[in-house]
């Protein structure tokens, strides 16, 4: 018989994956299976790399699961013998419907467990520096929602209206106007400060402040789009943001690329200030190699050449598959394209014997070119579809040279919408990838190319100015946005 397992309801509060408790993440990390909500940081979901996972995620407006299929999900997974997280923003039982997911359960026999999250009631509010208490101006604060209410109005309102607190609506923005109107008509004066703000992991970022009598118009003209939370009271005029000034705070970066990539650029640019979103997601998937690396050990010399990070990786676990000890490759020389590949394969244990000075292509053609003796042969094993610069360049000189896809990048839209600043792109492949799933990217978005290859693809799909990152590195990527902002501001 199949083992009953678990749910565990966890709250990953509202923003940056760091944000959830070590609980919390302790059982992302040991999970067997994580339903998610939308506005889940990506950060979190890499943190469950053994589980599966299952999208579940409600946005106003757009198509959503029901929640009985959620509720049937949960069941199923759980009566599969399988500890799962159900992983919900802010916390599960401030109007996240936690209690119906748990009086399913209940009702199956399926053991739970909550672990609570930052409420993006008190979350949200503060991100933009409106505390929902303070000493003499509000003594209390009350949580409603905007979205069960008839015409957008609690039926308590006049309570509501009476009330010294805050009043903060959650899921409310829609009917902005009714509850502004339906306070002021219960009593409650015109004057009182009120803002509508919008943050976390939200697309968009807003903090609109006016009083209730004309909040509704400014967040109209300010075209705030749903999630927002909406703050009625005193402590609605406060302003409690951050005196800890970051280079890159509002800057909104979107990232293409690989896990093990855009993790390169997802925390120093975090670290700086810029809020951090996925274009793309890119999976790495290994091709049949038609190639015997057993052949490796024979006695002949061989150049290895490998052009990433990711090929480092797949070319290690190849040998591992084939039975290759290590200590057989004596007879080869290896060459990286790079500083992170050449770092890539010392940690295989292999300290490359030849790496250029621009990480191009074209100059470890050139390079190799000028190290490889009579003899010997290249063998290069890089990705499907990859530059055509190195091996035309050792070709052009008649050296022997055979090339071998060890793996290809699928990418896939992440569905990310909204405005942002700057959108970097780590390959070609990953160029040409985005303009066939994503179009253009929209206007006021600055393309980053980590280096002249990217570039010239860029070049071929638009006639946009972009930038080019200094070094062929994340960190060249990173310090080309610093820059660049550093210049804005100075010409501003």
């Amino acid at each position: 018989m199949t083992k009953t397992g678990c749910v565990y309801l966890v709250g990953a509060g509202c923003g940056s994956a760091d944000l959830i408790t070590l609980r919390g993440l302790r059982l992302l990390q040991s999970c067997d299976a994580v339903v998610y909500d939308a506005l889940i940081d990506p950060e979190l979901l890499k943190a469950a790399s053994r589980a599966e996972l299952y999208p579940a995620g409600k946005r106003g407006g757009r198509q959503s699961m029901p929640q009985e299929e959620i509720n049937e999900m949960l069941v199923r997974l759980a009566s599969e013998g399988k500890r799962v997280v159900r992983l919900k923003g802010g916390d599960p039982y401030v109007f996240g419907r936690g209690g119906e997911e748990v009086l399913a359960l209940r009702a199956a026999g399926i053991p739970f467990e909550e672990v609570p999250g930052i409420s993006s009631s008190v979350a949200i509010p503060a991100e933009a520096g409106i505390p929902v208490t303070h000493r003499e101006l509000s003594r209390s604060f009350h949580v409603i929602t905007g979205h069960t209410t008839v015409a957008g109005m609690p039926e308590d309102i006049g309570a509501l209206a009476a009330l010294r607190g805050t009043l903060v609506f959650l899921m409310g923005l829609g009917a902005l106007e009714q509850i502004a109107d339906g306070l002021m008509a219960a009593g409650k004066p015109g004057s009182t400060p009120a803002a509508v703000v919008s943050g976390g992991n939200a697309p968009q970022h807003f903090a609109v402040r006016g009083t209730l009598d004309t909040i509704a118009a400014r967040t109209r003209e300010a075209s705030v789009q749903p999630p927002a939370v909406i703050v009625v009271g005193e402590t609605a005029a406060l302003d409690f943001s951050a005196t800890l000034k970051k280079p890159l705070d509002g800057v909104r970066v979107r990232l293409m690329g690989t896990d093990a990539f855009t993790e390169k650029l997802a925390v120093p640019l975090r670290e700086l200030g810029a809020s951090v979103s996925w274009a793309m997601t890119a999976e790495i998937r290994p091709l049949p190699l038609d190639f015997d690396l057993r052949q490796l050990r024979e006695e002949r010399p061989r150049w290895v050449v490998l052009t990433s990070g990711n090929g480092v990786r797949c070319f290690f676990e190849r040998l591992t598959e084939a039975g290759v000890d290590l200590r057989s490759l004596c007879h080869c020389k290896f060459a990286a394209i790079g500083p992170a590949t050449r770092k890539a394969l010392a940690q295989h244990g292999i300290l490359a014997d030849l790496c250029p000075g621009r990480a191009t292509g074209a100059d470890l053609g050139k390079a190799l070119c000028e190290a490889v003796a009579p003899g010997e042969e290249v063998l290069l094993f890089r990705a499907a579809g990859s530059d055509a610069a190195l091996r035309l360049a050792l070709e052009e000189k008649a050296i022997p040279t055979r090339e071998f896809a060890l793996y290809e990048t699928v990418f896939t839209p992440t569905g990310e919408t909204g405005p942002a600043d700057y959108l970097t792109f780590a390959s070609a492949g990953g160029v040409r990838s985005y303009f066939e799933a994503c179009g253009a990217p929209e206007p006021g978005t600055t393309c980053v190319c980590i280096g002249p290859v990217t570039a010239a693809e860029l070049q071929r799909h638009s006639d946009v100015p972009f930038l080019t990152a200094p070094e062929i590195l994340a960190e060249g990527i990173v310090q080309c946005i610093l820059d660049n902002e550093q210049k804005r501001k100075t010409e501003n």
